[in-house]
């Protein structure tokens, strides 16, 4: 396996842009001293940054993509933004992968447009790794097909499948079918006829999973729709995020409940850790030529940080090469 990996980075990618994704991309360089950055974005950003740091070279671009834009309309119009020079900077062979923070429809649209899909792919998808109290789960699909066939499915198993396999390091991951019911003839029509094809597609497949699944760690790999999937990964979040801030309140409510906050502080920031998504720092899109990771728009600098560390290591373990050699292409 060779060392050597360039990454293109979005300098302008996420809510805070160059002020988190600078120094995102300075920790990187120092964790992995095989790696060499591409940084696109403002000459005025990007230059001095390039100067001052060994390993990264500046594109200066004139253009950027904003979250409020019309995804694939930015992408076609926009030619000379960072976002669209990253990955054009992938399939000009220039980086072997990509990474942003921005507009998660836009990454899309670039990496399908752009980028390029492998042979044989009927759909690239969104992969995401949830960190959970017992041990990470993978979700696929989380947004990037709202609207499926059960074909698809089978294809987004198999590609979380050597994603889990090679970058997580899970040997034969239990991969199950997000549904409403642990039987085999549970939820809807399609869900059923999902069940069928990947029960005869995919090895690895077991069974139905229930959102209660999740976070137990019953499952490995969830496989379901984009729209389902995103739904479900937001409710995650949120209710996370809900669930801490009452935890806070609580502590702080009187001295009794201080002195106890006191005494589980370390306790409490190490399961934070555990299930912070800063840890891999942002979703693969599978299916497509080279690596591309997609960041959460509210990434720090530590998320920046493991984003770009995913993609190096992403490219570093071929997995687009290894889906292209074992997907499924007669579903």
């Amino acid at each position: 396996m060779e060392n050597a990996v360039t990454i293109s980075v979005d300098a302008l990618g996420g809510d805070k842009g160059p002020e988190v994704v600078l120094p995102g991309v300075e920790a990187a360089l120092e964790q992995d001293h095989e790696l060499e950055i591409l940084l696109c974005g403002p000459a005025d950003v990007v230059e001095p940054f390039a100067q001052n740091h060994e390993r990264c070279t500046a594109v200066p671009c004139t253009e950027e993509v904003l979250m409020g834009e019309h995804p694939a309309r930015a992408v076609r119009k926009k030619k000379d933004s960072s976002l669209v020079v990253g990955c054009r900077l992938v399939r000009e062979g220039k980086a072997q992968g990509f990474f942003s923070a921005g507009s998660t429809g836009a990454c899309l649209a670039a990496g399908t447009i752009i980028i390029g899909r492998i042979k044989g792919i009927i759909r690239p998808a969104l992969c995401t790794i949830l960190p959970m109290p017992k041990r990470p789960v993978v979700m696929c699909d989380v947004g990037a097909n709202a609207d499926c066939k059960p074909e698809y499915l089978v294809q987004f198993a198999q590609m979380a499948d050597i994603f889990a396999e090679q970058v997580l390091e899970w040997k034969d991951p239990r991969i199950a079918l997000l549904n409403i019911g642990s039987e085999d003839a549970k939820g809807s029509e399609f869900a059923q006829e999902c069940h069928d094809l990947l029960k005869q597609k995919v090895p690895h497949f077991v069974g139905n999973g229930e959102g209660t699944d999740i976070a137990a760690g019953t499952f490995d790999i969830f496989v379901t729709d984009g729209f389902t999937g995103n739904v479900c990964i937001k409710t995650i979040e949120g209710t996370a995020g809900a669930l801490f801030n009452a935890l806070k309140g609580v502590f702080k409510s009187n001295i009794a409940t201080m002195l106890a906050a006191v005494l589980v502080k370390s306790r409490l920031k190490a399961l934070k850790k555990t299930v912070s998504s800063d840890t891999y720092g942002g979703a693969p899109l599978l299916g497509v030529k080279g690596a591309c990771i997609v960041g959460h728009g509210a990434s720090n600098e530590t998320a920046i940080k493991n984003g770009i560390l995913t993609a190096s290591k992403t490219v570093r373990l071929h997995v687009s090469d290894l889906i292209a050699q074992t997907i499924d292409q007669d579903v």
